[in-house]
C-alpha cells in the first residue's frame, strides 16, 4: 500500500459516547471541515453530493405540487424587520448584522437573513393586486444565519443551507391545506427517501414559529433516544398581510388580505441520517441519497482481466445507478473499510475465480450480507439489493423508535421509563394548559415535541395536573 494512503480510523463507540461518536463520524467520513469562523463548517464534497442529491429529490416534488423557484436578497433592511412584531422578537437574538458598507456606517443597518418571510412579503405587496393573482407558491434554496450559541455539525451551526417555501393564498382554507400538505411531502420524503419513519403534528402554542398561527412538524427519533424535529410547516393566517399592507380585490370586487405560509428542511437533514442509521463503523446511507450506490473492488487486480472485468461491470451498472470503480493501490481490506465508513449501500466484489465462474459478490452495508451473483443477473440483483437496504433501514428505525417509545399516565412514570430504559418518546396526555407543560419539562427534563394527527387515548387526565385531558402529547428530549 502506498505511503501516503491514510489508514481508516477506529470510530468511538456510540454506546460508550454518543456524542464523540457523531463527531468521529462527520470527521472521519470527510462530510465537514471546521473552519475560522466560529461555528460555520465547510461541507464537503461527500456531504455535499448528499444534499445535492437531497434537493434533487426535494425539488421535484415540490415542482410537481406546482411550486416554483425563486432567489430574495440575503440582507433584510432594520425598518422592514421591524414590521412584524412578533417575528422580529423571536428571532432577535439570533440575528446577525451588517452595520457598515465599506467604511460608510449605514443608516438603516441590514440583517443577514435568518429567514425570508419580511422579503416575500414585501414582493407580494408589489405584486398581488387581484385575486387572479393568486396563489402564488414559491420555494427558494439559498444559505441562513443564526448567531446560535451553542453549534454541532449539520444538527445547529450559524450558517446552514436550506430550503424555504413561501405561499401566499386568497383564504385561510387554502393556506391550511397547504401548510398540512407540504408537511405530507416532508413527511412522505423522510419515509421513502430516507427511510427514516416520522410523527407528523402541530408544535404547543409556545413552541410555533414567531409570527405563526400554526406551527406543524415532523419529528423523528434517532438512535440514542433523542428527537430530532426534521421539518417544520407553519400557517401565518392574515397577520404578516397586514403588517404589511398585502390587499387584493376579491371576486366581489372588495379589498381584503390574503393568508401565507412557509416551510422548511435544512442540512439538519444529513445529521438526522447520520444518528438514524449510523452505525460504529461509520455512515450507512439510505440509496436514493447516496453519494455512490455502489462500489466495485476489484480482489487481487493485479491479476490479469480483473480490472478490465471490473470496468466492464461499472460501464453497465452506471446506466442505472450511481457507481464507483475503486482500482486504486490501497489494499482490498482497506477499501471495504473505507466504503463502510462512507455507507456505501451496495459492495460488488470481483476477483480472478469469480469471474472464471461468471459471478461475483454483492455485498449490503446495512446487515453485511453476502449474496453471491451471477454477473448476467447483476442490474437486476444490484436494484433489489438497494431495495433491501432502504427498507431494512427503515424497519431498524421503525423497530428502535416503537422500543424507545413509553406511555405515561403520571410525571412519576415518565420519570421511572426514563431511569429504566434511557431516552425516548413519552407519549402522555396534556391539558392544553402552558404551565403545565413547562412543569412537565421541569420535572422530567422532557418537553413537548408535538401534538400528533394519530391520537391515541391513554387516559383521560392530564399527566400533570390529573385535569380532564384535550390532547396526547409527545414528550422528549431534543437536538
Amino acid at each position: 500500500m502506498a505511503d501516503n494512503k491514510k489508514m481508516v480510523n477506529a470510530i468511538t463507540s456510540m454506546d460508550e459516547d454518543f456524542a464523540q461518536w457523531y463527531t468521529d463520524i462527520v470527521k472521519k467520513a470527510e462530510l465537514i471541515e471546521y473552519t475560522s469562523v466560529k461555528g460555520c463548517m465547510v461541507i464537503r464534497p461527500y456531504a455535499y453530493a448528499i444534499w445535492e442529491n437531497i434537493q434533487r429529490i426535494l425539488d421535484g416534488m415540490f415542482k410537481a405540487t406546482g411550486h416554483e423557484n425563486v432567489c430574495m436578497p440575503m440582507f433584510i433592511p432594520e425598518s422592514l424587520l421591524q414590521k412584524e412584531k412578533d417575528h422580529v422578537e423571536g428571532f432577535a437574538p439570533e440575528v446577525a448584522w451588517v452595520t457598515h458598507g465599506g467604511s460608510e456606517k449605514l443608516e438603516d443597518r441590514l440583517c443577514v437573513r435568518p429567514t425570508s418571510e419580511t422579503l416575500f412579503c414585501e414582493h407580494y405587496a408589489n405584486i398581488v393586486h387581484s385575486y387572479r393573482d393568486l396563489p402564488k407558491l414559491y420555494n427558494q434554496w439559498v444559505s441562513v444565519v443564526r448567531w446560535e450559541k451553542t453549534t454541532r455539525p449539520f444538527l445547529r451551526s450559524r450558517e446552514f443551507l436550506w430550503q424555504e417555501g413561501h405561499t401566499i393564498h386568497a383564504t385561510a382554507e387554502e393556506a391550511i391545506e397547504e401548510t398540512e400538505k407540504m408537511l405530507g411531502v416532508y413527511a412522505e420524503f423522510c419515509e421513502k427517501y430516507l427511510a427514516m419513519p416520522v410523527v407528523k403534528g402541530r408544535k404547543t402554542d409556545s413552541d410555533k414559529f414567531a409570527g405563526a398561527e400554526a406551527t406543524y412538524a415532523i419529528e423523528a427519533l434517532m438512535h440514542d433516544g433523542k428527537a430530532l424535529q426534521a421539518g417544520t410547516s407553519h400557517y401565518f393566517g392574515d397577520g404578516f398581510a397586514r403588517a404589511f399592507d398585502i390587499q387584493y380585490t376579491n371576486k366581489e370586487n372588495k379589498l381584503t388580505y390574503p393568508h401565507q405560509t412557509s416551510w422548511g428542511v435544512t442540512t439538519r437533514l444529513i445529521g438526522a441520517i447520520i444518528m438514524t442509521h449510523g452505525d460504529n463503523d461509520g455512515l450507512v446511507l439510505p440509496p436514493a441519497v447516496a453519494p455512490i450506490q455502489v462500489v466495485i473492488l476489484p480482489i487481487a487486480q493485479h491479476k490479469e482481466g480483473v480490472l478490465e472485468k471490473c470496468a466492464e461491470l461499472k460501464a453497465r451498472l452506471e446506466k442505472d445507478f450511481r457507481v464507483k470503480l475503486d482500482d486504486s493501490d490501497n489494499s482490498a481490506g482497506w477499501k471495504f473499510s473505507e466504503y463502510e465508513m462512507k455507507g456505501v449501500p451496495v459492495r460488488v466484489e470481483l476477483g480472478p475465480k469469480d469471474i472464471e465462474a461468471g459471478q461475483c459478490v454483492i455485498v449490503t452495508r446495512h446487515n453485511r450480507e453476502k449474496t453471491v451473483v451471477s454477473l448476467d443477473e447483476l442490474e437486476t440483483m444490484v436494484a433489489k439489493k438497494l431495495e433491501e437496504v432502504n427498507e431494512g433501514l427503515f424497519n431498524k428505525a421503525l423497530e428502535n423508535r416503537e422500543k424507545k417509545t413509553y406511555s405515561c399516565i403520571t410525571t412519576d412514570e415518565i420519570i421511572k421509563a426514563l431511569e429504566e430504559n434511557g431516552d425516548g418518546f413519552i407519549k402522555a396526555m396534556w391539558c392544553g394548559d402552558e404551565e403545565c407543560e413547562d412543569k412537565v419539562k421541569e420535572l422530567t427534563g422532557v418537553g413537548s415535541r408535538c401534538i400528533p394527527f394519530e391520537q391515541d387515548n391513554i387516559s383521560d387526565k392530564c399527566v400533570c395536573c390529573g385535569k380532564p385531558a384535550k390532547c396526547m402529547v409527545y414528550w422528549g428530549k431534543a437536538y
